[in-house]
């Protein structure tokens, strides 16, 4: 297994796995970008789609539904770290196609 894949494997441990302020169910929810209410699900879907698109509002409202600042950047993280990993995942099956398999 190549470097990367470990230390990718690594990350995800580590924003899912235990010691976070998010209940682990919310940060794989964010980080699957799945299974979300609102005001959550349109923050994480704007970190994983639309990152420049996040406001403070987005923030307050979030906030306001209950969740701490710590919360709210772990579960950011998360839906930030999920897209990414969607995206190489997909990113190397269509290498992987292109190359015939290889």
């Amino acid at each position: 297994m190549s470097d990367i894949r470990k230390l990718q494997r690594d990350l995800i441990a580590r924003v899912l796995g235990r010691g976070g302020k998010a209940p682990p169910a919310l940060r794989r929810a964010a980080f699957d970008n799945a299974g979300l209410d609102e005001p959550l699900r349109t923050l994480i879907d704007k970190v994983a789609h639309r990152a420049h698109r996040v406001t403070d509002e987005d923030i307050a409202e979030v906030r306001a539904a209950g969740l701490s600042e710590d919360q709210i950047f772990e579960v950011m993280v998360c839906a930030a770290v999920g897209q990414a990993h969607r995206q190489h995942t997909a990113a190397l099956a269509a290498l992987t196609e292109a190359l015939g398999g290889r």
